[in-house]
């Protein structure tokens, strides 16, 4: 048997895994995102960055680095906004993405230069080891839903038995502290939230880590874990041995055919994510709605500076794109933004 964290991070990022090849999202994909949805979600946090060095927390010549960037796009409007705020930032800032899959690195480091040419250099690392840097601004969107996780219940964890078969066996030592701490009864113990806060850590002295997700401070008393295949949300136990009546099962669909071809994810518990960089000497700075975060971003000035400079059609074309990102019944609540500072000084 294995346990179902092994199971995920197979379907996410084993061989052939959903992760390990370049994925459209948005609507010809299997989910949105804020980036998909607005490019003026990299344009706050670039208000956010420029606001930071301001500050005089980092210098003007940091490193500027997304984690998991998909093609490159969140990093790509950053450096678009940056150029319109503050240009001569770009003559002293780095760029660069930490992205493990071979194919994304390949795409972004195409997009960028079929974006900037070389105007603007990308660095790309396949992880945090080849990273020793005084200072860093970091930032990531929808990366801790895809952490593999343990499914738990009643004291006990869920194991992979035999192929796309389940049991609920015993906890680890792990699952079992994690359930301990916060009291869980039923749902999912992310894992790897610690050696990620860690590694971070070791690869950049001083840093700002600005991170969007969806989930909430509280783990939600049931089980998330979900499948989302081109914009369905499925979920995982619907398809399992765990519900008998075929008429509740999706029409179609099994765990064989979706596995490694759709998305997997399940809600942030956020608490969790929290106490595991304080864990390792970071600091929380902020906690918002993603709609709060955006707008204390300054995202609402920049639509303002919008409409001063383009008609009203394009204007207006830009501003629905962007309440996407703050509608409260799309991603304004639901979705989450954290930022973690480290080496205050």
């Amino acid at each position: 048997m294995r346990p179902f964290s092994d199971y995920m991070n197979d379907w996410l990022y084993g061989e052939g895994g959903y992760y390990t090849r370049f994925r459209t999202i948005g609507k010809e994909g299997d989910f949105y995102t804020a980036v998909s949805s607005s490019m003026f979600f990299g344009g706050a946090i670039a208000r956010r960055l420029i606001d930071v060095i301001d500050e005089g927390f980092l210098p003007e010549n940091t490193v500027v680095a997304e984690v998991g960037a998909h093609k490159g796009y969140l990093l790509a409007d950053i450096v678009q906004f940056v150029y319109t705020l503050r240009p001569k930032l770009l003559e002293t800032l780095r760029f660069a993405i930490v992205e493990p899959q071979a194919e994304n690195r390949y795409a972004q480091e195409a997009y960028f230069r079929e974006s900037f040419g070389d105007a603007v250099s990308l660095e790309l690392h396949e992880d945090f080891s080849d990273i020793e840097e005084e200072s860093g601004f970091l930032l990531a969107n929808e990366i801790f839903d895809a952490f593999g996780c343990e499914l738990v219940n009643e004291g006990k964890m869920l194991y992979e038995a035999q192929p796309y078969r389940f049991v609920f066996g015993e906890q680890d030592d792990f699952t079992r502290s994690i359930v301990k701490r916060y009291g869980l009864q039923k749902g999912e113990v992310a894992k790897g939230y610690e050696s990620f806060a860690a590694a971070m850590g070791e690869a950049f002295g001083r840093y700002e880590f600005v991170t969007f997700d969806y989930g909430d401070l509280q783990p939600r008393p049931d089980f998330s874990i979900r499948i989302y295949h081109k914009h369905q949300t499925i979920p995982f136990f619907a398809l399992t041995d765990f519900v008998t009546d075929e008429a509740e099962k999706p029409q179609q669909l099994s765990l064989e055919t979706l596995f490694a071809q759709s998305d997997i994810t399940y809600d942030v518990h956020f608490t969790h994510l929290i106490d595991a960089y304080k864990q390792n000497g970071a600091k929380l700075e902020a906690y918002r709605t993603q709609l709060a975060m955006l707008v204390n971003f300054g995202i609402i000035q920049l639509l303002d500076m919008l409409r001063e400079n383009v008609d009203q059609v394009t204007y207006q074309a830009e501003l629905n794109r962007a309440k996407m990102l703050i509608d409260p019944a799309f991603m304004g609540e639901r979705f989450k933004g954290v930022i973690f500072r480290k080496g205050e000084k």
